[in-house]
Parts: structure tokens; sequence; C-alpha cells
């Protein structure tokens, strides 16, 4: 069911009800959801020749979509977790004491070399030998991250309460994934969004949240992109089921013909099992998939001062109607040389005015919740 829509102006509707939600002891659940699924603009990463600015508008009170940016600087002390990788590089190297207890998971593991048949020293050191190196690959890659902001992009299926408590679910799961990620790698990987993918897929054994299901909308179904960018444009992503980015150049003033074949996508969240993936037997797939690797990361890069990577939900554009491309192109041209916030609002604006349309003609039903991410290069 569609929730109605609130009469209100782009820049009411992009406002957090923060006014609101202090009149009252404690938030509705709609109020809280859409609260926690809108970033605040002091979360915005600030790099080298880089602007950005993204929002949302949901169809009713609360709606499915869900943006955040991922402010690596703001969100994680990345000095003391470079500090703490240097020092189990060394650590891993020291061969316990006699009597001494095991101080980390490599004096765990060589207790247990040792007690295996066969056991030579040799084997204990070439093992310490590795796991130190790991350590130090580790904070190396946190040293990227000085340099890097991410953003997450989410469109959960319908529309209201559910809705965002899918988006909520992949969000939550999105950070706890992404603090194992950077303890262990430094970095996220492919491996992060395998594991988002199985938590959005339907459990044969019925112990999903929304049960087991003959009907497709008891699935707890959800799009994604994930991407990072680096101050000179460099953008890398990964996409599941999610309408693909849009690079408006400032030189041609038009949107660009991206190479497809470079930007592989995967179904939505949950519809697809990697075919070597132990429990794949114990989850609904449609299809069996090979397991997501490097080179299913996509890339674009913002090549000239002005380029303007456009990052949406179905809610402003499907992906495919050349007509509503060819419209969203003349909001851009008309605004392109303004800021990034700015850019954003022109377009929310211009999809807002489409819902006036929708609701005139008696199809509200079309309304969908709406989401803009600018990523200008300066």
């Amino acid at each position: 069911m569609t929730l109605p829509r609130e009469k209100t102006g782009v820049e009411g509707t992009l406002q957090h009800e923060s006014s609101t939600a202090a009149g009252h002891n404690q938030l509705t659940i709609d109020e809280y959801l859409r609260k926690r699924l809108m970033p605040v603009e002091g979360t915005i990463p600030h790099l080298p020749g880089i602007e950005m600015y993204g929002n949302s508008i949901p169809a009713g009170t609360v709606g499915g979509d869900l943006f955040e940016y991922i402010n690596f600087q703001q969100r994680y002390d990345i000095d003391a977790r470079i500090q703490r990788a240097l020092k189990l590089s060394k650590e891993f190297l020291e061969p316990l004491r006699a009597d001494e207890p095991p101080r980390n998971s490599v004096d765990d593991h060589v207790e247990w070399l040792r007690s295996r048949p066969g056991f030579r020293s040799e084997v204990e050191t070439e093992y310490r030998t590795a796991r130190s190196s790991e350590q130090v690959r580790v904070a190396e890659d946190l040293e990227e991250l000085y340099t890097t902001a991410g953003v997450l992009v989410v469109d959960a299926q319908g529309h209201g309460i559910i809705s965002a408590k899918i988006a909520s679910t992949v969000h939550d799961t999105f950070h706890a994934l992404m603090l194992a990620e950077l303890d262990r790698r430094g970095k996220t990987t492919p491996e992060l969004f395998e594991k988002l993918n199985l938590r959005l897929a339907q459990s044969v054994t019925a112990r999903n949240a929304l049960g087991r299901s003959d009907d497709e909308s008891g699935r707890e179904i959800a799009t994604m992109l994930y991407g990072e960018v680096r101050p000179k444009g460099h953008f890398r992503f990964v996409n599941f089921g999610h309408p693909p980015p849009l690079v408006f150049s400032a030189e041609y003033r038009k949107f660009m013909d991206v190479d497809k074949s470079r930007m592989a996508q995967f179904l939505a969240l949950g519809l697809q099992i990697p075919e070597d993936h132990p429990d794949r037997t114990r989850y609904f797939s449609l299809q069996f998939r090979q397991r997501a690797s490097t080179s299913d990361v996509a890339e674009i890069t913002l090549m000239s001062p002005g380029d303007i990577l456009f990052l949406y939900t179905d809610g402003i554009y499907d992906g495919s109607d050349a007509q509503d491309r060819g419209k969203l192109e003349a909001v851009m041209r008309e605004h392109c040389m303004l800021s990034a916030k700015d850019i954003c609002n022109a377009l929310l604006e211009f999809a807002v005015s489409k819902d006036d349309y929708l609701l005139k003609t008696g199809e509200e039903d079309q309304i969908d919740d709406k989401t803009v991410f600018i990523i200008k290069k300066d």
C-alpha cells in the first residue's frame, strides 16, 4: 500500500523531522526509520577536487530508499587501526615463551600446529611470517582510506514501513560487515557483498524475517549500489540490480554512453546464491551464479573538471526510458554549473513535479521513493 503523499516542497521534505520529533517523548516507528535512513550534511566526505551531495524523498512518511555517505575518516579511527595492524605484524612474529598463554589468533593456531604429527619448527616460522605480512598489507590498504569516500544507495521493494525495515536491514548488515572487513583486510572486498546478499536471501527453513512464501512479494528484495570515489574522479562500484550510474560530460553537456560490458551487474540482493557457497541448498535462488570477484567491480572515471556522476533510484529514472533520460539530461544541462547540492535538488524538484501529474490523473500508486546522489569533479 502506498502511503498518502505529504504536501511539502523539496527543501522541506529533505530536512529531518527533528522539530516534529522533538515535541514527543518517543519517536513513532516511521519517524525513527525515516531519521535513521537519512544522513546529515555533517557526514559528507571532503576529498580534494571532488564535491558530492545526495538526498531522498520518500513516497509517504517513510520509504524504502536509503543512501549514505561512508566518511571513512569520520567513522573510523584510521590512525589507530594502522597502528594496531603494525603492532600485530610484529607480535605475530614473536614465538611464545614457555608456559605463556596464547596472545592472539596466531599463537592459538601455532599451538594446534604443534599438536599435529610431524610438526616442524619451520612450519611455525613460515606461518608467523605469512600472517605478519598480512597485517603489513592491512596497514597499507588502510592508508588508502584517507583519500577515499564511499556511497551506499539502496532501494527496497515497495513503500512504507516494511520497505524501510528492509533498507534498515541492509544498512545495519553492511556496517557490521564493514567493521569485519577493515579488521581483516583494511578495505572492502567482494566478500562483504556476498555476505550481505546472503542476508537478504530467502531461507528454505523459513527462518528469515518475513518467512517462507511462494509469493514473490513475500521476499525481502532490495537493489544496492556501493561505490568508492578517489580525488581524481575514479569511482569503483558493485551493483546488485540497481539502475546503472549516468555520467554527464561538462564538455559535451550531455550524458555519455558508458561501456556496459565494463559494468558488471548482479540481480537484486537475495535472488542469486553463488554456486560454490556451502549453504547454497539452504536458500532459494533463481539460479546459481559465479561468486563475485574483483573483476565484477566496475569502474568509471570523471575525466574533466565539471564532469558529473549521477546515482539515483528508480523513483527518479528506471535506467531504460529514453524519453525520461532526455528530460533528466535537460535538467542537468541547465544546472550543471551549480553546486552538487543545487544539482541534486533541481533533479528532485523535477521528479516531484511529475508526481503532481500522477496525482491529478489518479495514478498515485505509481509514485515511488526518490533518491539522487551527485558526485562532481571540480
